[in-house]
């Protein structure tokens, strides 16, 4: 900082001292510092990656083999396992990969990175998918849906073998609401209104429809439909439902959400992930299995 107000200072012009010119420099140190926080902050979220990064390297390297027809989930950490798996394809370590997609953004990556694609229609069953989360606690119960494609991922997810997840460490906690507020529900554009009210009525915490930032409206998912997310409170929510586990009660929360009339599916996955796999910004991974 002090180097950088040296410099700024050799560039005033006579013109410039005295008490304008003071102003101008301090003005322009002051411009200077709100700069760096802003590149802390870039560096910050650039640790955030390095964990996504090594979250999805170790999860492609450690469970695709040759041959195996494999699911690719959406959001901004499967684009590390879809470059990683392009490198081992590509370089000939792996051989006859095909992909079902979760989304169209999982689709693109595919296509770009010149991986076989295929779908559920014509290979009904998956060796492994790969998919991220925005939340998972201790029983590997998450929440997913922030990026709008959960019920294509959970559809995926359902139909491997073996459904693995890569997040960074921000999203690992002990119990679902400490890091993530709520569970996104797609639903039909026709029900999204008594849904509110009835998810609000049965479970308490509050329902509002997802809007979209690019757009006039609400977000629309690649099913056509509409998103509610619904905040919850799990101490509202054990009181309502009479369930004290919290793998029993996400399992009883879901079941129920996915019983009302108008609901596609919800961002709970419960009992499905096998293993998560959690980066830090060191690029340590820390393993968690079911």
């Amino acid at each position: 900082m002090a180097a950088t107000a040296s410099a700024l200072l050799f560039k005033l012009t006579p013109s410039s001292s005295g008490a304008l010119g003071t102003f101008s420099v301090l003005s322009a140190i002051k411009r200077k510092s709100s700069t760096c926080q802003y590149l802390t902050s870039i560096r910050r979220m650039s640790d955030f990656e390095v964990g996504k990064k090594a979250a999805a390297i170790k999860a492609v390297e450690n469970h695709i083999k040759s041959g195996d027809l494999v699911g690719i989930g959406s959001g901004s950490t499967i684009v590390y396992a879809v470059d990683r798996l392009a490198e081992l394809v590509s370089e000939g370590t792996l051989a006859n990969i095909k992909c079902v997609p979760t989304s169209f953004q999982a689709r693109q990556l595919i296509l770009d990175n010149k991986l076989t694609l295929t779908s559920l229609e014509a290979n009904p069953r998956l060796a492994v998918a790969i998919d991220g989360a925005d939340e998972a606690d201790s029983d590997l119960t998450l929440i997913k849906g922030g990026g709008g494609c959960l019920a294509q991922e959970k559809v995926v997810a359902a139909n491997a073998d073996l459904f693995v997840v890569i997040a960074d460490d921000r999203k690992r906690s002990e119990q679902l609401g400490n890091s993530w507020k709520y569970v996104p529900i797609e639903v039909l554009e026709l029900a999204y209104k008594p849904l509110t009210g009835t998810i609000e009525s049965k479970f308490g915490g509050q329902v509002n429809l997802r809007m979209a930032k690019a757009k006039a409206g609400p977000v629309v998912t690649d099913n056509g439909n509409l998103l509610l997310d619904w905040t919850f409170n799990i101490s509202e929510l054990r009181e309502k439902l009479g369930v004290t586990p919290d793998k029993d009660l996400w399992q009883a929360v879901n079941e129920q959400l996915c019983c009302l009339a108008g609901v596609v599916d919800t961002g709970l996955f419960v009992q499905m992930a096998k293993v998560c796999y959690f980066g830090d910004s060191q690029g340590n991974v820390i393993t968690k299995n079911q």
